[in-house]
Order: structure tokens, then C-alpha cells, then sequence
């Protein structure tokens, strides 16, 4: 008896165009153009999570660089200045304390002016 195999792959395409639903045109019509899509899609879903930490990490440095600009230092010399009186603040809750809390990030500054 032979084995008829139409179940199987019935069932791997329709879960592949199940996961390409939304797509334009073909891309989520035909199989062998879908596949193609969607590991295209997963390609660039990968690179969006490591360009998100770095966009991320820009904007924090953008709005510190900024905020001590103002009052007259500058970035590189404010973070090395906070490595040397060992405050221990990454520049997410740096960025974070310029925008929600600027008194606590002013009492910071004063902290990193009196380090020389």
C-alpha cells in the first residue's frame, strides 16, 4: 500500500500562510512566495530587536549629552567624571531622571561637579 503524503504538507502550508496573514498580494496567497516572505520577515524582526537596544541607547546619550550641555559640561567628561565618583547610574535612569525628575539629576551633577 502506498503512503499518500498530501496531509502533511497540506497542513505545513496552511500554517505558513496562517503566519503571513496581513502580508500584501502573493506574499500571502502563494506558497512558495510566502515561505520567502516570511523568512525575510524573520530576518528583519531579529535585526529590529538589536537596532531597537542601539536606537535606544542613542536617544538616552542625546538627552543626557543635552542636559549637561546646559549647564556647561560635556558628555564624555560628565560620565567619566561619574565613573570617578563611583556613581553607579547606567544612562538609561540618567536619560530617564533628565526627562521624570531634573531636581534629583541637578543633585547629581552638583555630586559630579565636586569630584576633581
Amino acid at each position: 500500500m502506498r503512503i499518500k503524503r498530501g496531509v502533511t504538507s497540506h497542513a505545513k502550508h496552511k500554517k505558513l500562510l496562517r503566519s503571513t496573514k496581513g502580508y500584501r498580494m502573493t506574499k500571502r496567497r502563494l506558497v512558495r512566495v510566502a515561505r520567502e516572505a516570511y523568512l525575510h520577515a524573520g530576518e528583519y524582526a531579529f535585526a529590529g530587536r538589536k537596532n531597537r537596544k542601539r536606537d535606544f541607547r542613542r536617544l538616552w546619550i542625546t538627552r543626557i549629552s543635552e542636559a549637561v550641555k546646559l549647564r556647561g559640561l560635556s558628555y564624555s567628561s560628565f560620565i567619566h567624571k561619574l565613573k570617578e565618583a563611583n556613581i553607579e547610574l547606567d544612562r538609561k535612569v540618567l536619560a530617564d531622571l533628565v526627562v521624570e525628575d531634573p531636581e534629583v539629576f541637578e543633585e547629581v551633577l552638583d555630586e559630579v561637579k565636586s569630584v576633581n
